[in-house]
Protein backbone atom coordinates (compact mmCIF):
# COMPACT_ATOMS: atom_id res chain seq x y z
CA UNK A 1 0.00 0.00 0.00
CA UNK A 2 1.17 3.92 -0.66
CA UNK A 3 2.94 5.22 2.18
CA UNK A 4 1.07 8.08 4.62
CA UNK A 5 2.47 11.64 3.21
CA UNK A 6 3.27 13.68 6.28
CA UNK A 7 -0.03 15.92 6.33
CA UNK A 8 -0.87 18.91 8.25
CA UNK A 9 -4.64 18.88 9.92
CA UNK A 10 -6.05 21.82 11.83
CA UNK A 11 -8.91 21.46 14.61
CA UNK A 12 -12.26 21.43 14.44
CA UNK A 13 -13.95 24.26 16.77
CA UNK A 14 -17.50 23.59 16.31
CA UNK A 15 -17.32 21.91 13.01
CA UNK A 16 -14.77 24.72 11.57
CA UNK A 17 -11.27 24.35 10.69
CA UNK A 18 -8.71 25.97 13.57
CA UNK A 19 -5.31 26.22 14.19
CA UNK A 20 -3.28 27.72 17.06
CA UNK A 21 0.56 29.35 17.23
CA UNK A 22 2.14 25.52 18.37
CA UNK A 23 1.89 22.16 16.52
CA UNK A 24 2.07 18.72 17.83
CA UNK A 25 4.52 16.14 15.54
CA UNK A 26 2.91 12.70 15.57
CA UNK A 27 5.78 10.42 14.32
CA UNK A 28 5.57 7.28 13.26
CA UNK A 29 6.83 4.73 16.87
CA UNK A 30 8.01 2.15 13.42
CA UNK A 31 10.29 4.43 11.65
CA UNK A 32 9.88 7.50 13.27
CA UNK A 33 8.84 9.20 10.39
CA UNK A 34 6.53 12.37 10.60
CA UNK A 35 3.75 11.39 9.88
CA UNK A 36 1.57 14.81 10.63
CA UNK A 37 1.15 17.80 12.81
CA UNK A 38 -1.91 18.84 14.49
CA UNK A 39 -2.59 22.60 16.74
CA UNK A 40 -1.55 22.06 20.41
CA UNK A 41 -4.73 24.15 21.34
CA UNK A 42 -4.78 26.63 24.39
CA UNK A 43 -7.06 26.91 26.58
CA UNK A 44 -8.89 29.72 25.50
CA UNK A 45 -9.72 27.44 22.46
CA UNK A 46 -11.11 24.48 24.46
CA UNK A 47 -13.72 27.56 26.41
CA UNK A 48 -14.53 28.71 23.13
CA UNK A 49 -15.04 24.97 22.10
CA UNK A 50 -17.45 24.62 24.85
CA UNK A 51 -19.40 27.88 24.48
CA UNK A 52 -20.15 27.46 20.94
CA UNK A 53 -21.49 23.40 21.96
CA UNK A 54 -23.55 24.91 24.86
CA UNK A 55 -25.05 27.78 22.47
CA UNK A 56 -26.27 25.60 19.92
CA UNK A 57 -29.32 22.89 20.43
CA UNK A 58 -29.56 20.05 18.05
CA UNK A 59 -33.02 19.06 16.49
CA UNK A 60 -32.42 16.66 14.48
CA UNK A 61 -35.49 13.63 13.83
CA UNK A 62 -34.83 10.24 14.35
CA UNK A 63 -34.44 10.13 10.79
CA UNK A 64 -31.78 12.48 10.54
CA UNK A 65 -29.71 10.91 12.97
CA UNK A 66 -29.58 7.48 11.64
CA UNK A 67 -29.22 8.89 7.91
CA UNK A 68 -25.70 10.46 9.54
CA UNK A 69 -24.76 7.44 11.58
CA UNK A 70 -24.77 5.19 8.34
CA UNK A 71 -23.77 7.44 6.34
CA UNK A 72 -20.51 7.68 8.69
CA UNK A 73 -20.54 3.69 8.51
CA UNK A 74 -20.54 3.52 4.95
CA UNK A 75 -17.64 6.01 4.56
CA UNK A 76 -15.35 4.22 6.86
CA UNK A 77 -16.34 1.25 5.08
CA UNK A 78 -15.16 3.17 1.69
CA UNK A 79 -12.37 4.62 3.18
CA UNK A 80 -11.30 1.52 5.21
CA UNK A 81 -7.66 0.89 3.86
CA UNK A 82 -6.66 4.68 4.03
CA UNK A 83 -8.15 4.70 7.53
CA UNK A 84 -5.93 1.63 8.25
CA UNK A 85 -3.00 3.13 6.68
CA UNK A 86 -3.54 6.20 9.00
CA UNK A 87 -3.75 4.12 12.08
CA UNK A 88 -1.01 2.05 11.37
CA UNK A 89 1.06 5.23 10.63
CA UNK A 90 0.58 6.85 14.07
CA UNK A 91 0.08 3.74 16.39
CA UNK A 92 2.68 1.43 15.03
CA UNK A 93 -0.29 -1.40 14.89
CA UNK A 94 0.25 -4.10 12.21
CA UNK A 95 -2.30 -3.58 9.27
CA UNK A 96 -3.91 -6.17 10.17
CA UNK A 97 -5.05 -4.78 13.27
CA UNK A 98 -5.78 -1.78 11.93
CA UNK A 99 -7.98 -3.11 9.28
CA UNK A 100 -9.58 -5.12 12.24
CA UNK A 101 -10.23 -1.29 13.87
CA UNK A 102 -11.94 -0.31 10.49
CA UNK A 103 -14.47 -3.15 10.46
CA UNK A 104 -15.39 -2.64 14.12
CA UNK A 105 -16.07 1.51 13.60
CA UNK A 106 -18.33 0.43 11.03
CA UNK A 107 -20.40 -1.92 13.31
CA UNK A 108 -20.12 0.84 15.63
CA UNK A 109 -21.49 3.39 13.81
CA UNK A 110 -24.47 1.45 12.20
CA UNK A 111 -25.32 -0.29 15.22
CA UNK A 112 -25.78 2.90 16.79
CA UNK A 113 -28.03 3.78 13.92
CA UNK A 114 -30.07 1.30 14.56
CA UNK A 115 -30.78 1.50 18.22
CA UNK A 116 -32.00 4.83 18.24
CA UNK A 117 -35.09 3.76 15.95
CA UNK A 118 -36.33 1.77 19.21
CA UNK A 119 -38.39 3.64 21.45
CA UNK A 120 -36.34 4.33 24.89
CA UNK A 121 -38.99 5.38 26.65
CA UNK A 122 -41.67 3.55 29.37
CA UNK A 123 -45.68 3.15 30.68
CA UNK A 124 -46.44 2.68 34.14
CA UNK A 125 -50.74 2.40 35.07
CA UNK A 126 -51.30 4.60 37.51
CA UNK A 127 -53.72 2.55 39.55
CA UNK A 128 -51.98 0.28 41.12
CA UNK A 129 -50.61 2.40 44.67
CA UNK A 130 -52.96 2.78 47.66
CA UNK A 131 -54.55 5.55 46.18
CA UNK A 132 -55.16 5.08 42.57
CA UNK A 133 -55.40 7.35 40.11
CA UNK A 134 -56.79 6.88 36.36
CA UNK A 135 -53.48 8.51 35.03
CA UNK A 136 -50.82 6.91 32.87
CA UNK A 137 -47.24 8.30 33.96
CA UNK A 138 -44.54 7.83 30.97
CA UNK A 139 -41.07 8.06 31.04
CA UNK A 140 -38.35 9.60 27.91
CA UNK A 141 -35.15 9.87 27.69
CA UNK A 142 -33.62 13.34 26.66
CA UNK A 143 -30.20 15.01 25.64
CA UNK A 144 -28.33 16.56 28.65
CA UNK A 145 -28.29 19.67 29.29
CA UNK A 146 -24.88 20.66 29.04
CA UNK A 147 -22.07 19.30 26.85
CA UNK A 148 -20.11 16.03 27.11
CA UNK A 149 -16.34 16.03 27.23
CA UNK A 150 -14.73 13.08 25.53
CA UNK A 151 -11.11 12.13 26.10
CA UNK A 152 -10.01 8.89 23.95
CA UNK A 153 -6.44 7.17 24.34
CA UNK A 154 -4.09 5.86 21.78
CA UNK A 155 -4.55 2.75 21.43
CA UNK A 156 -7.87 2.79 19.62
CA UNK A 157 -7.95 5.74 17.62
CA UNK A 158 -10.84 5.15 15.55
CA UNK A 159 -13.03 2.53 17.45
CA UNK A 160 -13.13 4.04 20.64
CA UNK A 161 -13.50 7.50 19.38
CA UNK A 162 -17.07 6.23 17.28
CA UNK A 163 -17.94 4.72 20.93
CA UNK A 164 -18.13 8.45 22.03
CA UNK A 165 -19.32 10.06 19.65
CA UNK A 166 -21.66 7.37 17.63
CA UNK A 167 -23.93 7.12 21.21
CA UNK A 168 -23.28 10.67 21.59
CA UNK A 169 -25.06 11.96 18.23
CA UNK A 170 -27.59 9.02 18.28
CA UNK A 171 -29.21 11.02 21.36
CA UNK A 172 -28.83 14.36 20.40
CA UNK A 173 -25.92 15.16 22.34
CA UNK A 174 -23.11 17.97 21.48
CA UNK A 175 -19.40 16.53 22.21
CA UNK A 176 -16.06 18.28 22.89
CA UNK A 177 -13.72 15.42 22.12
CA UNK A 178 -10.13 15.41 23.03
CA UNK A 179 -7.96 12.43 21.27
CA UNK A 180 -4.74 11.63 22.17
CA UNK A 181 -1.92 13.54 21.43
CA UNK A 182 -0.19 10.58 20.13
CA UNK A 183 -3.30 9.54 17.47
CA UNK A 184 -5.16 12.64 16.76
CA UNK A 185 -5.27 12.36 12.74
CA UNK A 186 -7.41 9.49 12.78
CA UNK A 187 -10.07 11.57 15.20
CA UNK A 188 -9.85 14.57 12.67
CA UNK A 189 -10.38 12.20 9.59
CA UNK A 190 -13.78 10.73 11.51
CA UNK A 191 -14.53 14.48 11.99
CA UNK A 192 -14.40 15.46 8.26
CA UNK A 193 -16.78 12.39 7.54
CA UNK A 194 -18.62 13.53 9.76
CA UNK A 195 -18.99 16.80 8.34
CA UNK A 196 -19.42 15.23 4.69
CA UNK A 197 -22.16 12.83 5.97
CA UNK A 198 -23.97 16.71 7.16
CA UNK A 199 -23.54 16.52 10.89
CA UNK A 200 -24.61 20.22 12.04
CA UNK A 201 -21.30 22.13 12.72
CA UNK A 202 -22.65 22.97 16.70
CA UNK A 203 -22.49 19.04 17.64
CA UNK A 204 -19.11 17.95 17.23
CA UNK A 205 -15.72 20.03 18.43
CA UNK A 206 -12.59 17.79 18.37
CA UNK A 207 -9.51 19.67 19.75
CA UNK A 208 -5.93 18.38 19.98
CA UNK A 209 -3.23 19.19 22.42
CA UNK A 210 -0.98 17.64 25.48
CA UNK A 211 -2.21 16.95 28.84
CA UNK A 212 0.78 19.25 30.03
CA UNK A 213 -0.62 22.05 27.83
CA UNK A 214 -4.01 21.62 28.82
CA UNK A 215 -4.06 20.93 32.06
CA UNK A 216 -7.86 19.66 33.45
CA UNK A 217 -9.65 22.52 31.14
CA UNK A 218 -11.15 19.67 29.18
CA UNK A 219 -12.81 17.77 31.93
CA UNK A 220 -13.73 21.15 34.12
CA UNK A 221 -15.32 23.14 31.51
CA UNK A 222 -18.07 25.35 33.12
CA UNK A 223 -20.30 23.73 30.60
CA UNK A 224 -19.41 20.10 30.79
CA UNK A 225 -21.91 17.93 32.39
CA UNK A 226 -20.45 14.50 31.34
CA UNK A 227 -16.88 13.38 30.88
CA UNK A 228 -16.35 10.51 29.55
CA UNK A 229 -13.08 9.04 29.70
CA UNK A 230 -11.00 5.84 28.49
CA UNK A 231 -7.47 5.38 29.49
CA UNK A 232 -5.15 4.56 32.09
CA UNK A 233 -5.92 4.37 36.08
CA UNK A 234 -4.03 7.12 37.17
CA UNK A 235 -6.03 9.47 34.76
CA UNK A 236 -8.85 8.50 35.66
CA UNK A 237 -8.25 9.23 39.27
CA UNK A 238 -7.09 12.41 38.34
CA UNK A 239 -10.40 13.53 36.31
CA UNK A 240 -12.14 12.00 39.23
CA UNK A 241 -10.69 14.05 42.00
CA UNK A 242 -10.94 17.47 40.05
CA UNK A 243 -14.09 16.91 37.65
CA UNK A 244 -16.46 18.54 40.84
CA UNK A 245 -20.21 17.92 40.38
CA UNK A 246 -20.21 16.11 36.69
CA UNK A 247 -21.49 12.66 35.63
CA UNK A 248 -18.56 10.43 35.12
CA UNK A 249 -18.32 7.72 32.79
CA UNK A 250 -14.41 6.22 33.15
CA UNK A 251 -13.23 2.75 31.44
CA UNK A 252 -10.08 2.44 33.01
CA UNK A 253 -7.29 -0.43 33.00
CA UNK A 254 -7.39 -4.00 33.19
CA UNK A 255 -5.78 -6.98 34.34
CA UNK A 256 -7.15 -9.96 32.56
CA UNK A 257 -6.81 -13.61 33.59
CA UNK A 258 -6.99 -16.08 30.73
CA UNK A 259 -8.18 -19.24 32.81
CA UNK A 260 -6.77 -23.20 31.79
CA UNK A 261 -8.39 -26.12 33.87
CA UNK A 262 -7.66 -29.71 33.72
CA UNK A 263 -10.07 -30.88 31.01
CA UNK A 264 -9.16 -28.14 28.86
CA UNK A 265 -8.14 -28.82 25.29
CA UNK A 266 -4.18 -27.48 25.77
CA UNK A 267 -3.31 -26.61 22.01
CA UNK A 268 -6.96 -24.72 21.57
CA UNK A 269 -6.59 -23.00 24.59
CA UNK A 270 -3.01 -21.88 24.24
CA UNK A 271 -3.62 -20.52 20.51
CA UNK A 272 -5.89 -18.66 22.06
CA UNK A 273 -3.91 -17.02 25.12
CA UNK A 274 -1.27 -16.06 22.10
CA UNK A 275 -3.96 -13.98 20.14
CA UNK A 276 -5.22 -12.41 23.34
CA UNK A 277 -2.08 -11.08 24.62
CA UNK A 278 -0.14 -10.31 21.20
CA UNK A 279 -3.21 -8.94 18.84
CA UNK A 280 -2.96 -5.04 18.83
CA UNK A 281 0.46 -5.34 19.87
CA UNK A 282 -1.04 -6.05 23.73
CA UNK A 283 -2.35 -2.90 23.95
CA UNK A 284 -5.90 -3.31 24.81
CA UNK A 285 -7.27 -3.01 28.33
CA UNK A 286 -8.73 -6.65 27.86
CA UNK A 287 -5.64 -7.94 26.42
CA UNK A 288 -4.53 -11.50 27.81
CA UNK A 289 -2.35 -10.01 31.00
CA UNK A 290 -1.80 -13.46 32.71
CA UNK A 291 -2.33 -17.23 31.94
CA UNK A 292 -3.77 -19.20 35.25
CA UNK A 293 -2.86 -22.72 34.17
CA UNK A 294 -3.19 -25.88 36.34
CA UNK A 295 -0.18 -27.53 37.41
CA UNK A 296 -0.85 -30.74 35.65
CA UNK A 297 -1.14 -28.56 32.05
CA UNK A 298 1.36 -26.25 32.45
CA UNK A 299 4.20 -27.96 31.06
CA UNK A 300 2.11 -28.56 27.63
CA UNK A 301 0.37 -25.78 27.61
CA UNK A 302 4.05 -23.44 27.87
CA UNK A 303 5.12 -26.06 25.28
CA UNK A 304 2.16 -24.94 22.62
CA UNK A 305 2.42 -20.99 23.40
CA UNK A 306 5.81 -21.49 22.50
CA UNK A 307 4.95 -22.96 19.39
CA UNK A 308 1.91 -20.59 18.48
CA UNK A 309 4.30 -17.23 19.34
CA UNK A 310 7.21 -18.79 17.59
CA UNK A 311 4.71 -18.29 14.54
CA UNK A 312 3.80 -14.83 14.24
CA UNK A 313 5.81 -12.31 11.38
CA UNK A 314 7.20 -9.41 12.72
CA UNK A 315 8.69 -6.59 10.81
CA UNK A 316 7.38 -3.36 9.40
CA UNK A 317 3.65 -2.78 10.81
CA UNK A 318 2.47 -1.58 6.87
CA UNK A 319 3.58 -4.71 5.62
CA UNK A 320 0.09 -6.59 5.58
CA UNK A 321 1.52 -9.82 6.04
CA UNK A 322 2.89 -8.88 9.57
CA UNK A 323 1.15 -10.04 12.56
CA UNK A 324 2.90 -7.82 14.98
CA UNK A 325 3.85 -4.12 14.69
CA UNK A 326 5.54 -1.67 17.78
CA UNK A 327 3.84 -0.26 21.05
CA UNK A 328 3.22 3.16 20.93
CA UNK A 329 6.75 4.46 21.79
CA UNK A 330 10.19 3.55 23.09
CA UNK A 331 9.45 4.82 26.43
CA UNK A 332 6.39 1.95 26.63
CA UNK A 333 8.84 -0.91 25.43
CA UNK A 334 11.44 0.06 28.11
CA UNK A 335 8.53 0.02 30.50
CA UNK A 336 7.61 -3.47 29.71
CA UNK A 337 11.20 -4.80 29.15
CA UNK A 338 12.04 -3.76 33.03
CA UNK A 339 8.70 -5.18 34.49
CA UNK A 340 10.22 -8.80 32.64
CA UNK A 341 13.45 -8.52 33.70
CA UNK A 342 11.87 -7.51 37.54
CA UNK A 343 9.89 -11.05 36.78
CA UNK A 344 12.40 -12.99 35.54
CA UNK A 345 14.57 -11.70 38.93
CA UNK A 346 11.64 -13.04 40.82
CA UNK A 347 12.10 -16.51 39.38
CA UNK A 348 10.09 -16.85 35.93
CA UNK A 349 11.79 -18.54 33.24
CA UNK A 350 11.96 -16.27 30.49
CA UNK A 351 11.10 -18.92 27.08
CA UNK A 352 11.14 -16.49 23.85
CA UNK A 353 11.89 -12.92 23.57
CA UNK A 354 12.24 -10.08 25.92
CA UNK A 355 14.66 -7.65 24.07
CA UNK A 356 13.58 -4.13 22.97
CA UNK A 357 14.27 -2.60 19.87
CA UNK A 358 13.17 1.42 19.93
CA UNK A 359 9.61 1.23 19.69
CA UNK A 360 9.37 -2.76 19.12
CA UNK A 361 8.67 -5.08 21.55
CA UNK A 362 8.77 -9.02 20.18
CA UNK A 363 6.02 -11.58 21.27
CA UNK A 364 7.22 -12.69 24.84
CA UNK A 365 6.74 -15.57 26.73
CA UNK A 366 7.63 -16.70 30.57
CA UNK A 367 6.80 -19.49 32.74
CA UNK A 368 6.71 -19.77 36.26
CA UNK A 369 5.24 -16.24 36.95
CA UNK A 370 4.90 -15.45 40.69
CA UNK A 371 1.45 -13.38 40.76
CA UNK A 372 3.21 -10.84 42.99
CA UNK A 373 5.47 -9.43 40.67
CA UNK A 374 5.07 -6.19 39.16
CA UNK A 375 4.68 -7.82 35.47
CA UNK A 376 1.53 -8.88 36.50
CA UNK A 377 -0.27 -7.03 39.32
CA UNK A 378 -0.20 -4.21 37.46
CA UNK A 379 -1.30 -3.78 33.58
CA UNK A 380 1.52 -4.23 31.32
CA UNK A 381 0.51 -2.74 27.72
CA UNK A 382 2.01 -5.20 25.92
CA UNK A 383 2.45 -8.83 23.85
CA UNK A 384 3.64 -10.22 26.72
CA UNK A 385 2.20 -13.64 27.89
CA UNK A 386 2.71 -14.92 31.77
CA UNK A 387 2.39 -18.37 32.57
CA UNK A 388 0.76 -18.77 36.40
CA UNK A 389 1.46 -21.81 38.11
CA UNK A 390 -2.23 -22.77 39.78
CA UNK A 391 -3.25 -25.85 41.85
CA UNK A 392 -6.22 -27.26 40.57
CA UNK A 393 -8.83 -25.75 42.85
CA UNK A 394 -11.57 -23.78 41.55
CA UNK A 395 -11.55 -21.22 44.70
CA UNK A 396 -7.40 -20.73 44.87
CA UNK A 397 -8.16 -19.80 41.13
CA UNK A 398 -10.92 -17.15 41.71
CA UNK A 399 -8.30 -15.85 44.69
CA UNK A 400 -5.26 -15.60 42.42
CA UNK A 401 -7.40 -14.02 39.70
CA UNK A 402 -8.99 -11.57 42.06
CA UNK A 403 -6.02 -10.45 43.75
CA UNK A 404 -5.49 -7.48 41.85
CA UNK A 405 -6.74 -4.29 41.60
CA UNK A 406 -8.41 -4.26 38.40
CA UNK A 407 -11.88 -6.05 37.12
CA UNK A 408 -12.46 -5.57 34.01
CA UNK A 409 -13.03 -8.90 31.84
CA UNK A 410 -11.94 -12.78 31.89
CA UNK A 411 -11.23 -16.02 30.28
CA UNK A 412 -11.85 -19.43 31.24
CA UNK A 413 -11.01 -22.87 28.91
CA UNK A 414 -12.72 -26.04 30.26
CA UNK A 415 -16.05 -27.88 29.45
CA UNK A 416 -17.31 -28.71 32.55
CA UNK A 417 -20.50 -26.36 33.37
CA UNK A 418 -19.94 -26.75 37.32
CA UNK A 419 -16.63 -25.25 37.25
CA UNK A 420 -17.19 -22.90 34.55
CA UNK A 421 -20.25 -21.41 36.39
CA UNK A 422 -18.47 -21.22 39.49
CA UNK A 423 -16.25 -18.85 38.23
CA UNK A 424 -18.75 -16.94 35.96
CA UNK A 425 -19.90 -15.93 39.62
CA UNK A 426 -16.95 -15.63 41.73
CA UNK A 427 -14.82 -13.90 39.69
CA UNK A 428 -14.77 -10.08 40.11
CA UNK A 429 -14.83 -9.04 36.61
CA UNK A 430 -17.33 -7.28 34.48
CA UNK A 431 -17.61 -10.13 32.00
CA UNK A 432 -16.54 -13.57 31.37
CA UNK A 433 -15.65 -15.33 28.33
CA UNK A 434 -15.91 -19.10 28.06
CA UNK A 435 -13.80 -20.81 25.21
CA UNK A 436 -12.84 -16.70 24.08
CA UNK A 437 -10.41 -14.76 24.78
CA UNK A 438 -11.15 -11.81 27.54
CA UNK A 439 -12.24 -9.06 24.89
CA UNK A 440 -14.97 -10.88 22.94
CA UNK A 441 -17.79 -8.60 22.69
CA UNK A 442 -19.99 -6.79 20.01
CA UNK A 443 -19.99 -3.66 19.87
CA UNK A 444 -23.69 -3.31 20.86
CA UNK A 445 -23.18 -5.52 23.76
CA UNK A 446 -22.33 -3.92 27.47
CA UNK A 447 -18.96 -3.46 28.27
CA UNK A 448 -17.14 -1.86 31.48
CA UNK A 449 -15.58 -3.13 34.51
CA UNK A 450 -15.28 -3.02 38.54
CA UNK A 451 -13.09 -1.85 41.24
CA UNK A 452 -9.88 0.34 39.40
CA UNK A 453 -11.36 -0.69 35.86
CA UNK A 454 -14.15 1.94 35.95
CA UNK A 455 -16.75 3.26 37.68
CA UNK A 456 -19.43 0.28 36.49
CA UNK A 457 -20.92 2.59 34.12
CA UNK A 458 -20.73 0.26 30.80
CA UNK A 459 -19.83 1.09 27.43
CA UNK A 460 -21.37 -0.54 24.03
CA UNK A 461 -23.58 1.10 22.30
CA UNK A 462 -26.67 0.94 23.84
CA UNK A 463 -25.46 1.66 27.57
CA UNK A 464 -23.55 4.70 26.32
CA UNK A 465 -26.97 5.77 24.78
CA UNK A 466 -28.59 5.73 27.91
CA UNK A 467 -25.15 6.99 29.86
CA UNK A 468 -25.64 9.87 27.63
CA UNK A 469 -28.95 10.98 28.19
CA UNK A 470 -31.47 11.89 31.49
CA UNK A 471 -34.75 10.71 32.21
CA UNK A 472 -37.73 12.78 32.71
CA UNK A 473 -41.24 11.64 33.83
CA UNK A 474 -44.90 12.79 32.74
CA UNK A 475 -48.32 12.08 33.37
CA UNK A 476 -51.36 12.22 31.67
CA UNK A 477 -55.05 11.50 32.51
CA UNK A 478 -55.67 8.31 31.31
CA UNK A 479 -59.09 6.45 32.17
CA UNK A 480 -59.10 2.83 32.96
Amino acid sequence: MDAVEPIYQPMLLAGTPADADRVIEVRNPFSGALVGTVPQAEPRQIRAAFAAAARFRPKLSRRERSDILLGAARAIARDQDRLAQLITAETGLCLRDSLHETRRACDVWSFAAHALIQNDGEIYPGDIGGNPHQRRISSMRTPLAGVIAAITPFNHPLNLVSHKLAPAIATNNRVVLKPSEQTPLTALALGRILREQGLPEGMLSIVTGTPRDLGDCVFTDEDAELVTFTGSVRVGHQIAERAGYRRLVLELGGNDPFIVLSDADVDRAAHLAVQGAVRHSGQRCTAVKRALVVEELADHFAERALHHMQQLSTGDPSDPCVDLGTVISEDAAQLIARRVAGAVAAGARLLLGGEPRGAFYPPTLLDHVSPACELVAEETFGPVLPIIRCNNDIDEIIRIANATKFGLSAAVCSNRLDHVTRLIEGLAVGSVNVWEVPGYRTELTPFGGIKQSGLGHKEGILEAMRSFTQVKTYSLPWPV
